[in-house]
């Protein structure tokens, strides 16, 4: 005779727990979520490409190797913020309201990654940043901090553009064109505070709007002053502007142009045209893959080849934003390990806690602190110069590794 207790009920019991498993067991192996909220829509812009290609080979290799968590794989959402801040919070809020995304990446431009700030400590997600500059991105009243960089900061930045003008085109005279932005304030701030001590004169600064038509008049200004060379802080549009007129200038009265890397996440080499092979024009950069031997450049190099296209690193489109976007994926990974959970506080807690990490642009010995959520340093800096065939060569870099 069958036997109830024996043998159906017993069944039945272990089933209903097997079932009752099933979405904890499913919760736990859902992917974790890396969200990247950029300015896809931007017309001109390279950046956002450059950032989303860096994060995705990253987390291929990380997924390859078996991901995180005990076999959790991490995927990439994306949202097109076309840099307007607005858009941006909103982007924000919404991927912080699904429980699976631990953090949020951006793009290249400093104003979004300020207005963001209020909003990424009262939610409590992290915001990593591979590309923005501005000094307040980190350098701020938010306790505990919730904003990660591996990138270049203006702090840096302005020595640096000062000591190049000096050093290598000779002027101890120089004129500042600033967009009327808080990284065109951040960077004037960081330029006036070094000017003294690099025995800089600055003849004067002039401010310009996004979408100005021209940009003629505060350089003949500032020529008229004095300045031997032009500290510029652009982005593509008004970059390739400046280097349009100057052209068209008689040569004598074309300065040397010391710029920032913004026109570098975008189409600045075809805006330009003829004209940039005209004009003196050096940029600011952390990372090349020209001439870098790394078994990581290689690694990385034949993954943007494989997955798009890219044929050669004298090919890749914003370097700085695949190099930056790549290693921070990777920290952001070994912070999820170590933290064990995707929980964004304690994330956030191991962010800080990381020991050394073999990257793409350096070693990093202790990538973040407590008081120290920039990975990056001044060493990483050199200075670039397009050459006619779209070429972004170094003019002094040191090697990485």
């Amino acid at each position: 005779m069958y036997s109830w207790s024996r043998g159906l009920f017993p069944a039945l019991v272990l089933l209903l727990a097997m079932l009752l498993c099933l979405p904890a067991r499913a919760a736990e192996q859902a992917p974790i979520l890396l969200a990247l909220d950029a300015e896809f829509g931007h017309t001109t812009s390279t950046s956002a490409q450059a950032v989303q290609q860096g994060i995705e080979i990253a987390i291929d290799e990380i997924n390859r190797a078996g991901g995180v968590l005990g076999g959790r794989k991490l995927q990439l959402v994306t949202s097109d913020n076309r840099s307007i801040p607005a858009i941006a919070v909103d982007n924000l809020r919404a991927h912080a309201s699904n429980p699976n995304v631990v953090a949020v990446f951006g793009g290249k431009f400093s104003p979004t990654y300020m207005e963001l700030l209020p909003a990424v400590h009262e939610l409590g997600i992290l915001l990593l940043d591979p590309w923005g500059s501005a000094d307040g991105i980190t350098d701020h009243r938010y306790q505990p901090s919730y904003t990660f960089r591996l990138s270049l900061k203006d702090a840096w930045a302005g020595p640096a553009l000062l000591q190049f003008a000096r050093d290598e085109r000779k002027a101890s005279k120089v004129g500042v064109l600033l967009p009327n932005t808080a990284w065109g304030r951040s960077n004037q701030a960081a330029i006036a505070q070094a000017a003294p001590g690099l025995k800089m004169n600055i003849v004067g600064q002039h401010w310009y709007n996004w979408g100005d038509a021209s940009l003629l008049t505060q350089y003949r200004v500032l020529r008229e002053a004095g300045a031997q060379a032009i500290i510029l802080v652009a982005n593509e549009t008004e970059g390739s502007l400046l280097v349009r007129e100057l052209a068209a200038l008689p040569v004598n009265e074309r300065l040397p142009i010391v710029s920032h890397w913004g026109v570098t996440g975008g189409d600045f080499v075809r805006m330009s045209g003829d004209a940039l092979q005209a004009v003196d024009f050096s940029v600011i950069q952390t990372y090349s893959f020209i001439g870098n031997a790394s078994p990581a450049a290689k690694r990385v190099l034949a993954a943007l080849k494989q997955r798009y296209g890219v044929e050669s690193a004298e090919r890749v489109k914003s370097p700085v934003g695949i190099a930056h976007a790549y290693d921070l994926t990777h920290l952001l990974a070994k912070a999820i390990t170590r933290a064990g959970s995707a929980d964004r506080g304690k994330v956030r807690v191991a962010m800080e806690q990381l020991g050394p990490y073999d990257g793409l642009v350096q070693r990093y010995a202790k990538p973040f602190a407590a008081d120290r959520h920039d990975a990056l340093s001044p060493a990483n800096i050199f200075m670039a110069r397009y050459g006619a065939d779209d070429l972004l060569k170094p003019l002094n870099h040191r090697k990485a590794h």
